[in-house]
């Protein structure tokens, strides 16, 4: 081989390992319990205290340490929202941040501000996929999670109210727990399969003893400062709220851009297949649009990136394991279709931050313990701070005013 040759040859390859070389750092942390140790669990008496010391996991996590992160809420264009608040010991982030973002709404089109009851639309949500459940003989999704749209499905069909009406608590309990109550009706629900018993009337029934018996039972009609409501008329002459004005954005491959279609994840256990899907610089377009012209955002995605800090409360992509620059919707799509994205978890998106290098920053309103993790007063205690690349590459979809896709609405598929 010429010694030109082999010059350039070294050349090439020194270019290749520049190109890709890696700046962010990582490091193995042990697990530390945190809020949901310290708190939600002691609560519920989920766990007994062990004589002898477990030997904890470690996880790989980027090193945050040393970066000048805008974690800090005050740093934040923000838009009114109610403080945070725990989901406690259940799968519902779907409901508690997507509640949230209603309540946002509620006030960014009439003024007026309302804490919403979770509960309320849980206690439903399970009814209505125990009567799939038994519709499918089945053969249908029974399980804590769903997506942000079921909050609109179970709004349109029952209605809404507020917390202070019907919070879903019992037994002095501080936090949610919905572990015991969701093993007992899942364990129904497989009896029923077991025996082939498909009694629709006694299948409901008997749910509803068991959410009554753990959570209450949401009342048929209430006052309200001063007025008398049924969940109904609250949603329709109090929140006013018309649920046909929310959509579903999405941007995946593996369906068609510019159509209406289905989010094939297990907690869209119905099969909704009116997510409005495009292609990823649009999704990201219409983010940006949102946040920015007052738009809050009821968002879903994966939570359990190297790059999620619980120390820090901060979401970064790290360089190793995709640079910045590189994230686009190939890259988005392989990590769906090989599950390293997982649909895992739900979030309210109320404030916006553009950093000194250009870079946009998302404050994002969380019910999850992970937030949790620092002193009440600390300003972090309940947020999380996304960058955009976050978002990019783990963020699916998200429930906004069908205002903001205006711009696109005439491109899709009737």
């Amino acid at each position: 081989m010429k010694k030109s040759t082999l010059l350039i040859l070294g050349f090439v390859l020194f270019s290749v390992s520049s190109l890709f070389s890696q700046k962010d750092k990582a490091y193995f942390q042990e697990y530390e319990p945190g809020f949901y140790q310290n708190f939600i669990l002691k609560d519920v008496r989920a766990i007994k205290e062990k004589k002898h010391k477990k030997k904890m996991k470690k996880y790989f996590r980027m090193d945050q340490s040393t970066m000048n992160l805008p974690n800090d809420p005050a740093l934040y264009k923000t838009f009114w929202h109610e403080p945070t608040t725990s989901q406690g010991n259940t799968g519902t982030c779907w409901d508690f941040s997507t509640t949230s973002f209603y309540e946002s709404e509620v006030y960014r089109l009439y003024g007026k501000k309302v804490k919403l009851s979770e509960m309320f639309t849980a206690y439903w949500e399970y009814v209505e996929k125990a009567t799939r459940f038994v519709k499918e003989r089945g053969n249908s999704n029974f399980a804590e999670g769903s997506e942000g749209n079921a909050v609109k499905r179970i709004y349109e069909k029952y209605g809404a109210m507020p917390r202070s009406v019907f919070d879903g608590f019992k037994d002095g309990r501080e936090y949610y727990s919905h572990a015991e109550m969701y093993k007992e009706m899942n364990d129904f629900l497989q009896g029923l399969k077991k025996t082939n018993a498909w009694n629709m009337e006694f299948a409901i029934n008997t749910i509803k003893d068991i959410l009554d018996y753990y959570m209450g039972t949401p009342p048929e009609e209430f006052d309200y400062q001063g007025k008398h409501y049924t969940p109904k008329s609250f949603l329709k002459d109090y929140l006013k709220l018309n649920m046909n004005d929310y959509i579903d954005i999405i941007s995946y491959m593996q369906e068609p851009y510019w159509h209406q279609v289905e989010y094939k994840v297990p907690d869209n256990w119905w099969h909704d297949k009116s997510y409005y899907n495009v292609p990823l610089d649009v999704y990201m377009e219409l983010w940006n649009y949102a946040i920015q012209n007052g738009y809050t955002m009821a968002i879903g995605g994966d939570v359990s990136e190297a790059g999620f800090s619980r120390k820090t409360n901060c979401a970064i992509i790290p360089d190793f394991d995709i640079p910045y620059d590189y994230i686009n919707e190939n890259a988005r799509q392989f990590r769906f279709s090989n599950r390293t994205t997982t649909d895992d978890h739900g979030m309210h998106c109320v404030g916006w931050y553009k950093a000194d290098d250009g870079k946009m920053w998302y404050l994002i309103k969380d019910s999850s313990s992970g937030s949790r993790n620092h002193d009440p007063d600390d300003s972090k205690f309940g947020y999380y701070f996304f960058r955009d690349d976050y978002a990019k590459l783990k963020m699916m979809d998200f429930s906004v005013h069908k205002d903001v896709l205006k711009k696109y609405i005439g491109r899709f598929t009737k």
